[in-house]
């Protein structure tokens, strides 16, 4: 869609559709789900030229279960989309330890979108095992 009020973005991953010869773009809902995703996944200081994006989810990789743990996650979660997702209203975050024995602790964003006042969820899987050792 090329006139969407909420955007339109490369998709994530960025593929490229061979037959188009471009790149897959994302739109809308979808758009802003991706760049949730993409936020929580970035490290502050990745990006060059925006230096301060994203929300270093992986410094928390060894730290023990508590309420402060917890409660320091979902804080680090609100302000960085508090200053780089103004398209959404934060709900609440919730933190789902119930699978930590996995090593998969589930971070679930209730948001609204502003623009047309749908709320949407978001849950992002914060592993805390490496990817390696997955059978």
């Amino acid at each position: 869609m090329a006139g969407s009020f909420l955007g339109t973005g490369w998709g994530f991953p960025p593929t490229f559709d061979p037959v188009a010869d471009t790149v897959v773009m994302t739109s809308d809902e979808l758009d802003v789900r991706l760049s949730l995703q993409i936020l929580l996944s970035t490290r502050q200081g990745e990006r060059v030229m925006v230096p301060g994006y994203g929300c270093n989810l992986d410094e928390m990789l060894f730290e023990p279960m508590t309420t402060t743990f917890k409660t320091h996650i979902a804080e680090m979660i609100r302000t960085a989309i508090l200053y780089y997702e103004a398209r959404i209203d934060l709900n609440s975050v919730t933190i789902d330890d119930s699978q930590e024995v996995n090593g998969v602790i589930l971070i679930i964003l209730d948001y609204t979108i502003r623009t047309t006042n749908s709320r949407y969820n978001f849950v992002f899987p914060y592993y805390k095992n490496e990817g390696t050792d997955i059978n």
